[in-house]
């Protein structure tokens, strides 16, 4: 098996935690370097052969580097993925993509231009009760669905000293937790033909938006998204609702807390839910069955990007669908400007069928 090289630029939370170790699961990728000021002692000490960078330059000057990944602050995406494909590497860039629509056009135009492989890391596609969610639509269990609702709810009263909570571009939550739960509603019911958006501050102290509520118009389909950090005891994760049945999912996918805790992908039971969030599925006949949640898997992200690379196939996540996930962020920040629903441009969306590669 051919062996690549990767660079990871940024070792915070997403670094070390959601990165890192989905890169060294795949045997055929190699984490050779580190960007990172302020975590190499943590670096070194969970990657003892990695090379420490400072900065990004020496990683996208060395030529053995294939494949690099920003995991920076978001107002930082552009700039770093721009100067990766420049220096003729494959890149993944941490959700969210781009700050703005022009800058994922050009990325996508560069990396066209390049040959290189883009891809962003929308890695909640991977979540088992996803997984088993888009499972059960598939199977027609549900018919027609008309509502589809998701929370990504908290509860964290004190605001941090941390950059995604200070009042700067791509910080507040809505570009935080905003991408996941647009990018699953794009994923089952596409690009929708308006947005709904209400903001807002909940917390004492908090310099942006710490919670919101999107409405997406399908047409058939109508997602209601929810993210807040002031929710004491969280309702469902799902709850979604067709012509022939409902799905309701408690509880959200453990991989976050296992990797914090210390756990690695492939670790016994590692991507395992929980038997009590296992989700319920009422079909016509009124009777409630439980399903039991399909593993999660991040690792798949980093599988999928290594056959990409070595192989040709698709990337894992297609920056086309991630750019169309910045023009919903877009849509629903002029709709919170405004105060109300914004059509969406068809003009401006990318077609199911169209792709970069």
């Amino acid at each position: 098996m051919q062996q690549y090289s990767v660079g990871l630029i940024g070792f915070g939370l997403g670094g070390s935690i959601f990165h890192a170790p989905m890169i060294a699961a795949v045997p055929g990728l190699r984490l050779a370097r580190i960007a990172s000021r302020s975590a190499q002692a943590e670096a070194l000490g969970a990657y003892p052969g990695v090379r420490l960078d400072d900065t990004p330059q020496a990683m996208l000057a060395d030529p053995a580097i294939a494949l690099v990944v920003v995991c920076t602050p978001n107002a930082s995406h552009h700039a770093l993925a721009r100067a990766a494909l420049l220096s003729g590497k494959h890149v993944v860039v941490d959700k969210p993509f781009v700050l703005s629509s022009a800058e994922g056009e050009e990325l996508l135009a560069l990396a066209r231009r390049r040959g290189l492989r883009l891809s962003v890391y929308q890695n909640r596609r991977w979540d088992g009760d996803f997984l088993t969610l888009r499972r059960t639509l598939e199977s027609g269990e549900l018919g027609a669905v008309h509502t589809f609702r998701a929370h990504f709810d908290r509860y964290a009263p004190q605001v941090k000293a941390r950059w995604k909570e200070e009042a700067q571009p791509g910080a507040g939550v809505l570009w935080d937790l905003g991408p996941h739960l647009i990018d699953q509603a794009l994923q089952l019911f596409g690009m929708p033909r308006s947005v709904t958006a209400h903001l807002s501050v909940q917390r004492d102290g908090a310099q942006v938006a710490d919670a919101f509520e999107l409405v997406l118009d399908h047409g058939a389909t109508t997602s209601f998204l929810h993210a807040g950090a002031l929710v004491r005891a969280p309702g469902p994760r799902y709850q979604v609702h067709g012509t022939h049945g409902s799905f309701v999912k408690y509880g959200i996918d453990p991989q976050e807390n296992a990797l914090k805790l210390g756990m690695r992908p492939g670790d016994p039971g590692f991507g395992s839910d929980a038997t009590q969030d296992w989700a319920s599925v009422t079909a016509a006949d009124g009777v409630p069955r439980t399903v039991e949640t399909l593993p999660g898997d991040y690792v798949a992200f980093y599988r999928g990007m290594y056959e990409a690379i070595a192989h040709g196939a698709p990337v894992p996540v297609r920056p086309e669908d991630a750019l169309d996930v910045v023009r919903v962020i877009e849509l629903a920040l002029r709709s919170q400007r405004e105060r109300r629903t914004v059509d969406v441009d068809p003009a401006r969306t990318i077609s199911a069928g169209e792709t970069m590669y």
